[in-house]
């Protein structure tokens, strides 16, 4: 099964933007993820137990950082290209 998550991270520190792009940059090194980014969020797509064992991975070494907040949105859809 394919499953599509969405993910928003909020470091609360004044410094926020290394902890973010550090957790993008630990997500674009699974070969067997598509991962995109933009300005509000980061999706990440692929196989339903490679995504959530990436994503619980990466935000389990994300919360060495005291007081990181995350959210999710989880489809078990692959939903990179939208059919018209």
């Amino acid at each position: 099964m394919n499953t599509s998550v969405e993910i928003s991270y909020y470091p609360l520190t004044e410094n926020y933007l290394k902890p973010i792009g550090d957790f993008i940059d630990r997500l674009n090194a699974y070969e067997h993820l598509a991962v995109k980014t933009n300005g509000m969020s980061t999706q990440v797509f692929g196989d339903f137990d490679v995504v959530m064992a990436a994503v619980t991975k990466e935000i389990k070494k994300s919360f060495d950082l005291p007081h990181s907040v995350f959210t999710l949105k989880i489809i078990n859809a692959d939903l990179q290209v939208i059919p018209q």
